[in-house]
């Protein structure tokens, strides 16, 4: 199918240097991640994430942490102004909820899907227009990288060895090759990176 909308297929993720999304004590982990979250990089590129986009994309497990955080920095008039812009944009966007088990949309503007993550992406990317978000939620991104279905990643990579965890990218996905459109470097050797695919 092609892609009349030109709507790009968005995803943000942070890694640690042996390519970690949580660190060994399971999802919850992210030890290796909390010095670098609340730098000035890591915002800017939490900036840069939704600027372009009018749709977000979630796992279950996601959509309800972020439920339980963003809502509150959205109105908390002391926030930074880039956490609260991405807040503000996350309680009024649209969202798309992946979810086997859930039966009501936690939030407002939330629809709730069970179906096959790259089916539902295509049927999104054919209608409406602004980028897709893929926010934060590996259980949608690795669909969408073995359907080669991305074309932006946002990656910020920590400079520290988690030694155990989930990894993004898995043997098997298909060869693909990317760009690299946008590079910032940070005091505490936080990379933030964009990519996008070469179609």
């Amino acid at each position: 199918m092609t892609n009349s909308t030109g709507r790009r297929v968005t995803a943000n993720l942070s890694l640690t240097l042996d390519g970690r999304y949580h660190g060994p004590g399971g999802p919850g982990d992210f030890a290796a991640f909390a010095p670098y979250v609340i730098t000035e990089v890591a915002r800017d590129q939490m900036n840069r994430i939704w600027e372009g986009a009018t749709t977000a994309v979630l796992g279950r497990i996601n959509a309800e942490g972020f439920l339980g955080y963003w809502p509150s920095v959205a109105e908390d008039e002391n926030a930074d102004p880039r956490d609260r812009g991405y807040a503000k944009w996350l309680v009024d966007t649209e969202k798309v909820v992946f979810s086997t088990t859930l039966t009501e949309a936690p939030w407002e503007r939330t629809r709730i899907v069970n179906a096959p993550v790259a089916d539902v992406v295509t049927d999104l990317k054919a209608t409406g227009g602004g980028d897709i978000l893929v926010n934060s939620s590996v259980s949608v991104i690795k669909p969408l990288l073995s359907a080669d279905l991305l074309d932006r990643l946002y990656l910020m990579i920590f400079p520290q060895i988690a030694g155990g965890g989930g990894r993004l990218f898995d043997d098997g996905l298909p060869a693909t090759k990317w760009t690299l459109t946008h590079q910032e470097t940070g005091e505490l050797g936080e990379i933030a990176m964009v990519y996008d695919r070469v179609r």
